[in-house]
């Protein structure tokens, strides 16, 4: 995993460096603007050949000085450089007015206004990158005052990738008006987010990823995010500034492979089933939890379902489950230790009652730490949001796996303070959202999505990205949801913990649908698996 930041956080850490006398602001804003130009030639080699033209906007912040730095080293690199300053250089920080006043010795700062820059690369031909340097993590208005310029932007960058006519747009630090802990536009139409938003190409970020980059909005707006160092790499942030969120890269690959033992050391994991004609769904998650390396699993269904699921199952065992005094009796096998309900299960008495009699089987002698995993999807998730007293029974062994509408049903008030308009920064982010409900669940939730988070009750917390370099938008089809549970409970038969068994659930969930690709059905995900495996070294 690596270490995502807030702004706070981030302050916290240079703020340190600084007190520490180890760095200076000015060190810190000159190797924040070297760091953008190294990307910016990494990205887009053949501007390094020759000179070209750019356009600086600069903003009355250190952002704003750190792009008087990309502005004097471009120069210095032979370019022809516009610079913009939005505000009033008399206010700048100490830092930005030092890079200011460096500026002027080799150009001039015009003032940034919407009638300055509308149809400004109509009107500059060969203009070949625009520096967004206008407000970087710490904005904590909505950005309105420059809404051409905002236009501006996101025409350009969506420009730019058919016609060289317009310039690349770089984000310094983060696209502006976007808030780095949430990654949503501040102030921005939550039905049309980028109408008016700044987009980058490219975003080039200092020491670590904010949050912002990979939640909502972010990654679609940044483009693509390049991490360069400045010299922080040695200091962390104090534990007061709050607490980290994780973002899963990999995984341990010594826990997901299997040593000695016979078939009940890897686990028994229990999943229950719908009536006939709806059992597909816990087949998924069965041959999910098979091929994460349960050693045993079983599908519990009523008892009028068993042909049919006989007709579609192998190494996955059977058993009749026709209602919770049924499943009381099958979980008197301690060697059950993960259950899985929730997957095409239905939403009546007869799975309120399966509900309430897996809530009740807590203790298992064979359950790591002596606690049965128990993942609830779909359907349980419903019948959670109905019945208080089994929302009440949830236990720190228990994973609930909530997409945004089942989340809403589960956590109204917190779903309805995530839908708000972000109108100040910090905005009140997924991240926020998935620890209060883990909190108030008192057990691990998953908040699915293309930004998947994961949190525990004691505020523990990683995103499961699928964007940039890990975009996996085959996974957009009916059932990929129960093979996550699947493999979640799997993994829990295991002996995971139910943070990692999560964790580590979606990174390989989002990494079978890489591998597979285009044409993905939920089916593949399972036979993927052994693919991932070998390519983990396992």
């Amino acid at each position: 995993m690596t270490e995502l930041l807030t702004a706070a956080q981030m302050r916290a850490i240079e703020q340190a460096a600084i007190a520490s006398g180890e760095v200076t602001g000015l060190e810190l804003m000159e190797r924040a603007g070297r760091g953008v130009v190294e990307a910016i030639f990494e990205e887009w080699p053949e501007l390094k050949a020759t000179s070209h033209r750019a356009v600086v906007l600069c903003g009355p912040g250190n952002n704003g000085g750190d792009g008087f730095v990309v502005a004097r080293l471009l120069k210095g690199w032979g370019w022809e450089v516009e610079v913009f300053l939005y505000g009033d250089p008399e206010r700048l920080p100490p830092d930005a007015r030092v890079n200011y006043e460096r500026w002027l010795g080799m150009g001039e700062v015009k003032s940034l206004t919407d009638e300055a820059i509308d149809g400004y690369a109509e009107d500059h031909p060969g203009t070949r990158i625009a520096i967004d340097a206008l407000f970087g993590t710490g904005l904590v208005r909505p950005f309105l005052d420059l809404s051409r310029v905002q236009m501006e932007l996101n025409s350009w960058q969506a420009a730019s990738h058919w016609d060289n006519a317009f310039p690349h747009v770089v984000g310094a630090d983060l696209p502006s008006g976007l808030c780095a802990d949430s990654g949503r536009f501040l102030g921005a139409d939550l039905e049309n987010p980028f109408d008016h938003a700044p987009m980058a190409n490219l975003t080039v970020t200092f020491h670590r990823k904010k949050n912002g980059h990979v939640l909502a909005e972010g990654p679609t707006a940044c483009g693509r995010v390049v991490v360069k160092e400045i010299g922080l790499t040695s200091l962390s942030f104090d534990a007061a500034a709050g607490k980290s969120t994780w973002l899963i890269t990999d995984t341990q690959t010594r826990a997901l492979s299997k040593s000695n033992g016979h078939k009940y050391s890897h686990g028994h994991a229990f999943i229950l089933s719908g009536p006939s004609g709806r059992g597909g769904a816990a087949r998924l998650a069965a041959r999910g939890a098979l091929r994460i390396g349960a050693g045993v699993v079983t599908v519990g269904c009523p008892p009028e379902a068993i042909a049919e699921n006989a007709a579609r199952l192998d190494a996955v065992m059977l058993r009749g489950v026709a209602d919770g005094a049924a499943l009381d009796e099958v979980l008197g096998d301690a060697r059950i230790n993960a259950l899985c309900l929730g997957p095409g299960m239905g939403t009546g008495a007869r799975e309120a009652g399966l509900v309430a009699a897996a809530l009740g089987a807590v203790r298992a002698e064979h359950a790591p730490y002596g606690v049965r995993g128990l993942v609830l999807d779909a359907d349980a998730l419903t019948i959670l949001s109905r019945t208080p007293d089994l929302f009440a029974a949830l236990h720190d062994g228990c994973v609930l796996t909530p997409h945004a509408g089942e989340f809403a049903r589960l956590f109204p008030d917190i779903a309805e303070k995530l839908a708000a308009p972000a109108t100040k920064g910090p905005a009140y982010s997924k991240v926020d959202a998935t620890r209060e409900a883990a909190a108030r669940a008192g057990c691990v939730v998953l908040y699915k999505g293309p930004d998947t988070v994961i949190a525990d009750p004691s505020g523990r917390c990683a995103i499961n990205s699928a964007h940039y370099d890990r975009a996996a938008p085959w996974l957009a089809t009916a059932g990929s949801g129960d093979v996550l549970a699947g493999f979640i409970t799997g993994l829990l038969a295991r002996g995971f913990a139910s943070f990692d068994a999560a964790c580590t659930a979606a990174w390989l969930h989002v990494e079978c649908a890489r591998s597979f690709g285009p044409g993905l059905i939920a089916e593949d995900l399972p036979d993927e698996l052994p693919k991932v495996f070998r390519a983990l070294g396992l």
